[in-house]
């Protein structure tokens, strides 16, 4: 018996066979039915669940109101002064410059695949030639500045919260409090205004590219005439949908700025949360950029219909 007791040990089960033939005895405790819960408690703990989320959600959107005002707090009492251009110039050359390649391959692309698929729909009506009304006013009042801040939103913003979330977790912004300086001063407010001064030109640019990336496949590789795509470019496009598309990225970039550089005040600690605080930036700001645009996109409908009037694409 005692070696079938050592065997059953080295099995996993050190109580020995009697033990284990135990377990299917009717009055075992591993074979009684679970305690049944009731309703009841079922309810109530499905309350709680939602009050903690929901109270922690509150708690989020407050801390942010907060983040929020201080930011603005800073730039109304002094962010704009020339004395603080030291801090702006260098972070006009990471959001900006740096971002010059992704926006540019961005826009002249989304131009370009947006001829590929209209050509085919164009032809079967005749009306290839006023392809350039649709792809340009696609572009300059939607596309144009929404993938533009997407883009920034993944290169800029990831870049701003793990700067900050570094600094956030090395307790960089804890020295600066200790020496009676205020981190949002000094570090979110350039990073936000150049977000906001930045993303309508870099947007303005994306939507050069995209115009000269339609026009090149369309006229150049599918055959669409060269003047009669710029004849109804001109018709299709007025000056209402190109400066809509730039007043949108304003608050896009500012929106990207804002939410990336709380996202890094706020990140957990360590590697991983600084990892976790840059999918949750560039998230929440793609949410924030399309959610935005919808508003934008239904307010801007109603100004225009309500100053010019019903007006076709098409002339």
């Amino acid at each position: 018996m005692e070696d079938d007791n050592v065997i059953w040990f080295w099995l996993g089960w050190p109580a020995g066979y009697a033990d284990f033939l135990r377990i299917f005895d009717d009055d075992s405790p591993l074979l009684a039915p679970p305690t049944p819960v009731s309703s009841s408690a079922m309810a109530v703990g499905m309350i709680e669940r939602v009050g903690q989320r929901t109270n922690n959600m509150l708690a989020v959107w407050g801390d942010f109101a907060i983040f929020v005002a201080r930011t603005f707090m800073w730039i109304f009492a002094g962010g704009l002064r020339p004395k603080n251009l030291r801090l702006l110039l260098p972070q006009f050359f990471e959001v900006g410059v740096k971002s010059v390649p992704v926006v540019a391959v961005t826009g002249a692309f989304i131009g370009m695949v947006m001829a590929v698929e209209s050509i085919t729909q164009f032809k079967a009506i005749g009306q290839e030639e006023r392809m350039g009304s649709v792809i340009n006013v696609s572009v300059v009042k939607q596309i144009g500045p929404v993938l533009a801040a997407v883009m920034l939103s993944g290169r800029v913003g990831g870049a701003l919260t793990a700067e900050l979330g570094t600094m956030n977790v090395t307790e960089q912004l804890d020295a600066l409090r200790v020496m009676g300086s205020d981190p949002i001063r000094y570090l979110v407010v350039p990073r936000f205004l150049a977000c906001v001064f930045l993303t309508p030109i870099l947007t303005i640019y994306s939507d050069l590219l995209g115009v000269l990336g339609g026009w090149l496949v369309s006229v150049k590789s599918l055959g669409v005439s060269d003047g009669a795509y710029w004849l109804n470019s001109a018709m299709g496009v007025d000056n209402w949908q190109i400066f809509e598309g730039i007043f949108k990225s304003v608050f896009f970039g500012g929106a990207i700025g804002l939410i990336s550089c709380y996202k890094g005040f706020t990140c957990g600690s360590g590697a991983s949360g600084v990892g976790r605080a840059c999918t949750e930036a560039f998230v929440t700001s793609f949410l924030a950029i399309i959610v935005m645009n919808f508003f934008f996109a239904g307010i801007a409908k109603e100004w225009y219909t309500a100053l010019f009037g019903m007006r076709s694409m098409f002339g």
